[in-house]
């Protein structure tokens, strides 16, 4: 089985993260201290000065914090990994592992990103969960909203969006009204947007002339979920700035080597969490595809309006709902982690059975789930 360390990024900070690693690893917490002119240590554990959900000092923290947990895995005993993926800020972490720079100049990169992209103001972003990519386009579209971009493409229904604050807030009753759910995120700019060029130039320049290494790891690029090209890094840096993360289609490159396990590093299980659901999509598609017979162009049309409501959907949630009060732990076959209703079940799109699940933040289908 080959295996992928995943690195997470902005918005798994919590204070406490690191305990432990900083005084296992003096020398590059030292390090550290050094290129950021404040302890390190003392920001991770107490932030005494409520910084640490600042960009500017969250994505030196994350840097660190992820690169001490990949130093603790090899001295522990823990091989190198076959490929190494990083989530946005993240992927300075699975570059750094790659042996591409080293702990230092990653450290002095992010913090000069994390510079940059905390001048960015009035932008905003929000998750759109339950939704396709064609889907958010069109609905933009309709809502003369295409000043709007995708940010994260994290899942096959948990996408991203960005854009100026008061564009945001105007799009949120064109999603609702077409049944998808719209979560405002607490962020400060348009990250991963066509308002963070400006930030991308000035980091191009700060990024010119600085050296890069083969990587001895495959390393996943967020812009393009392919592996990098090393002879265009810095290139790839710059693009992932102002345009979309497409971490689902990192995953499914992995998925599609065979056999793989992902193990998350660093602070939180936000990707681990993730790396189950696209799982599931992707075992879904595999098995439809052994399945799927060419459809007559006759048939296309019956093919298209099948997805109507359905009397076994409607009864399928009137079933569960009997049943199974809000707060029911279940498990889930494309899941290794016991769940927990957040809402009673309900047909999504017409047609599909599911319920929303706390903690993991998205639907599964009922059909999909039993009671723990």
């Amino acid at each position: 089985m080959k295996k992928t360390f995943l690195f997470p990024g902005q918005g798994s900070q919590k204070r406490g993260m690191g305990e432990g690693l900083f005084d296992e690893f003096p020398e590059l917490t030292k390090k550290a201290d050094k290129i950021l002119g404040y302890s390190i240590k003392e920001l991770c554990l107490e932030d005494p000065n409520k910084q640490l959900n600042q960009t500017q000092f969250t994505q030196p923290a994350l840097y660190v914090v992820n690169a001490l947990s990949y130093q603790k895995k090899l001295k522990d005993g823990e091989k190198e990994p076959d490929f190494v993926a990083g989530h946005s800020l993240g992927e300075y972490n699975a570059l750094q592992a790659a042996g591409v720079f080293s702990f230092e100049s990653g450290l002095k990169f992010v913090k000069k990103r994390g510079e940059l992209m905390s001048e960015a103001k009035n932008g905003g972003m929000a998750a759109i969960l339950n939704s396709s990519e064609e889907q958010i386009k069109e609905i933009l579209k309709d809502a003369k909203l295409e000043t709007i971009d995708i940010a994260n493409l994290n899942a096959g229904s948990q996408i991203v969006i960005s854009g100026l604050k008061e564009d945001i807030n105007n799009a949120q009753a064109f999603f609702e009204k077409a049944g998808v759910m719209f979560i405002p995120l607490n962020t400060s700019g348009a990250f991963h947007s066509r308002y963070m060029k400006e930030a991308a130039d000035e980091f191009e320049k700060f990024l010119k002339r600085k050296r890069f290494y083969k990587p001895k790891i495959e390393v996943i690029a967020n812009t393009t979920g392919k592996p990098y090209d090393d002879k265009k890094v810095a290139e790839h840096l710059v693009d992932q700035l102002y345009n979309s993360v497409r971490w689902s289609d990192s995953m499914t490159y992995l998925l599609e080597k065979g056999d793989m396990e992902f193990e998350e590093l660093g602070v939180g299980d936000v990707l681990t969490k993730l790396s189950g659901y696209i799982k599931r999509d992707f075992a879904k598609k595999e098995k439809a595809s052994t399945v799927e017979k060419p459809v007559k162009k006759s048939e296309a049309k019956k093919v298209k309006t099948a997805k109507k409501p359905s009397g076994d959907s409607l009864e399928l949630v009137a079933q569960w709902n009997a049943s199974n009060p809000v707060g029911t732990k279940v498990k889930s076959d494309f899941y290794d982690s016991e769940l927990e209703t957040r809402t009673e079940a309900m047909v999504l799109f017409g047609h599909r059975a599911a319920v929303y699940m706390k903690g993991y933040n998205g639907y599964f289908d009922l059909r999909e789930v039993t009671p723990a």
